[in-house]
């Protein structure tokens, strides 16, 4: 494979492998994100075990172009890498796939696309895994007039992939968002992500930057915007890292209120730390923001090209004209900041006291059934959905989700993740720092997931 990192033995013929897992990297990404998770896995399992493959031709500028168009390459570079091996002398007949944050929306696309061609009914699916996976969507809550900042003009900054993480697409004129239809309980794309055996997601509880914890931890409520008001409890052998994903936090007994001294004193020292970095991004904000725009509009014109190529079956070839320049490409880190530093500076919202039975859906709910959109008339198919998903905490507000998100959980719920929640002390990119995705001492603590994840999540 000249476009693909394609891990396996130089003789098929004498290798007992047909395992094979793919690795699917997310927006902005390429393959050396997922540098650690690969060579994590080779160390654990040998090349007479398992077969990696790193996908690679949706890389960089290329994930602005849509979900399902990223599942698309991906999905051929799969179907390649299976004739590939098969002409080798390899029989594959397990499967596992593995997606780091939007990767992990693009590997339940692929997954759909594979179970509809047929895959699925010789290849056991066995393990799916997402980090830092926005499930949901990237929408900030809020209620009212305050989503028209923030989630419109972030919606239309990231091109057809900005438009679908924001649930602001209408998907090939169903009426409905693409994550919508994604988790649709009668879609091939649930069909195929209910037939694997083991189906995981890492998500961070603090300093995610990109994507929050109630989208990656598939959750109405988030316990965890004040951490001292809760006593957390970690699974043990895994540092203070992995929370016990049964019992993952206590309330914390209340402390003591600070006199008035204290707190002036608190927040005087809280001012003078905060200035320089106030003052840093007084400077920096607004010249990153205007890049940041102007490459948006740049990389969404580009992408809207080669969604036109795409579409007309010219992805051989007809791609190669669209790279950024050098320029560009060096931005793209810059860029990536301000997008993040822009996005942690949202504040999530609540829904009013009272009106939680809002996030509990209605009994009836649109289904995608042969391109159209439909209601389920079956009420006791949606008290099944509501009776196996997961408890939220009693003591946290719901957030002001919208509708469709809330029926996204149930039907996610339904199908059942392990829910392995990190907190990751060291690094204010925990997104980063989740998957090791650069040799840095700040993201050590992430080979501490990634061996949970070998260790408890992961069979070969």
């Amino acid at each position: 494979m000249t476009e693909s990192t394609l891990h396996k033995p130089a003789d098929g013929s004498r290798n007992g492998a047909h395992h094979l897992c793919v690795l699917v990297h997310g927006l902005w990404g390429n393959g050396s994100h997922l540098n650690y998770l690969a060579t994590s896995l080779r160390e654990k399992h040998s090349e007479d075990e398992l077969i990696l493959l790193v996908c690679k031709r949706n890389a960089s500028s290329f994930t602005y172009d849509g979900i399902e168009v990223g599942a698309e390459r991906v999905t051929k570079e799969i179907e390649e890498t299976i004739e590939e091996l098969k002409r080798d002398g390899y029989k594959i007949d397990r499967f596992s796939i593995v997606g780091y944050s939007l990767g992990g929306l693009v590997a339940r696309y692929t997954v759909g696309l594979l179970d509809s061609k047929g895959y699925f009914d010789y290849i056991t699916p066995v393990n799916f895994t997402t980090f830092a996976s926005p499930h949901l969507g990237v929408r900030t809550p809020l209620r009212g007039y305050q989503n028209q900042v923030w989630n419109v003009l972030g919606a239309r900054t990231l091109s057809a992939s900005g438009r679908q993480l924001f649930t602001v697409d209408n998907f090939r004129n169903t009426g409905r968002p693409l994550l919508s239809v994604l988790a649709d309980p009668e879609s091939i794309f649930i069909h195929a992500l209910a037939k694997f055996e083991n189906r995981a997601l890492y998500t961070n509880i603090v300093n995610d930057r990109t994507a929050v914890y109630y989208t990656t931890g598939i959750s109405k409520k988030d316990p965890y915007v004040d951490l001292e008001k809760l006593e957390l409890n970690y699974l043990p052998g895994y540092q203070d890292v992995i929370l016990d994903p049964d019992h993952p936090y206590r309330l914390a007994q209340p402390k003591q209120l600070p006199t008035f001294a204290e707190r002036v004193t608190g927040t005087s020292r809280t001012i003078l730390k905060r200035t320089p970095v106030v003052a840093g991004l007084v400077i920096f904000i607004p010249i990153a923001v205007v890049a940041f725009l102007i490459n948006s509009g740049i990389q969404t014109l580009r992408s809207q090209k080669r969604i036109l190529l795409h579409e007309q079956d010219n992805a051989e070839g007809g791609y190669e004209r669209y790279r950024i320049s050098w320029m560009v490409q060096d931005m793209r880190a810059g860029i990536e900041d301000a997008f993040e530093a822009t996005n942690a500076a949202q504040q999530q919202e609540y829904l009013p006291e009272g009106s939680e039975e809002l996030a509990d859906g209605e009994a009836t709910s649109p289904m995608a059934v042969d391109g159209e959109t439909k209601l389920e008339k079956d009420p006791s198919a949606a008290l099944r959905r509501q009776s196996t998903a997961s408890v939220s905490p009693p003591d946290f507000p719901t957030l002001a989700l919208t509708p469709a998100q809330f029926t996204m959980i149930k039907a996610l719920d339904d199908v059942g993740f392990k829910k392995f929640r990190v907190h990751i002390h060291n690094s204010t990119h925990s997104h980063a720092a989740l998957i090791v995705r650069s040799n840095r001492k700040a993201f050590d603590e992430g080979k501490i997931v990634v061996k949970h994840w070998l260790d408890q999540a992961f069979s070969i």
